[in-house]
């Protein structure tokens, strides 16, 4: 029978092949950072999408409806928002010295 190897960070000759190490964190003091970041984007895009209510509720208002704001603007700002997210869980953190 083969032996198996065990991969270790010390042995690895690639990065891929390196386990981590456990017990270190996940996520760092950047990442949350960028995630509160993203997720309030998000949230404001959500607002600007929800826009407000109508005067008469017996009228349909084509104009507040269909604004470039509920339209245009605030679904860009939840796919930024989303983007930001991304960017924050891929992030890696500064190697200290």
């Amino acid at each position: 029978m083969a032996e198996r190897k065990v991969v270790t960070p010390a042995t690895a000759k690639d990065k891929k092949a390196a386990v981590k190490a456990p017990g270190l964190p996940l996520f760092y003091k950047d990442n949350y950072m960028w995630m509160g970041i993203g997720a309030a984007v998000v949230a404001l895009g959500m607002i600007l999408m929800a826009g407000g209510k109508n005067e008469d509720p017996n009228s349909f208002d084509y104009n507040s409806v269909y604004s470039t704001t509920r339209i245009t603007i605030a679904p860009i700002l939840i796919l930024i928002g989303l983007l930001i997210e991304i960017y924050a869980i891929f992030k890696k953190p500064k190697v200290q010295q």
